[in-house]
């Protein structure tokens, strides 16, 4: 499905390149994995290869893709609940879901909250994992540095006029 050189994004954390892929015997069971190496957080993460359709495992996005998602984060619509509870499994959920548009939302929902009245501990942490699975891909997708791409992504979240 997928080859070496490959740019992919792995749904809750983020887009990497697959170096390898090898078969390896874990548990007792021998099977193919996609060794990736995701830059943001240069960590190394292996992949059951039989498991890629499950996990959503998917291709990053072109640079068409790039634009929309950029323009979406500039746009003042939010869809905001006020209960924290339902906001948090809502942004889980979309998270979990691996739509670089729905990772979009959460982001500048989470960012233009924080502006405005704060975030909760839990709410801050998922905003710092959303950001990371955003830049990651937007780096990927775009050939830019980590820094260049938080920097793309701070400059796109319409953060109040006051």
């Amino acid at each position: 499905m997928f080859n070496v050189g490959d740019k992919v994004v792995y749904p809750m954390y983020g887009a990497g390149v697959i170096e390898s892929i090898e078969e390896k015997e874990i548990l007792g069971e021998r099977q193919k994995y996609y060794i990736m190496h995701m830059p943001i957080g240069d960590m190394k993460v292996m992949v059951p290869v039989k498991n890629v359709e499950s996990i959503g495992l998917r291709e990053v996005v072109d640079s068409n893709t790039v634009q929309m998602v950029l323009e979406r984060l500039r746009s003042k619509d939010v869809d905001d609940t006020a209960n924290w509870n339902r906001r948090y499994r809502t942004n889980m959920d979309k998270m979990k879901s691996g739509d670089i548009y729905e990772v979009a939302d959460v982001v500048k929902s989470l960012m233009l909250r924080e502006g405005d009245k704060g975030l909760s501990t839990g709410e801050r942490k998922m905003l710092d994992n959303a950001k990371q699975i955003l830049i990651s891909e937007l780096a990927l997708a775009s050939d830019l540095r980590e820094d260049q791409a938080v920097e793309l992504l701070e400059e796109s979240v319409p953060v109040s006029d006051e």
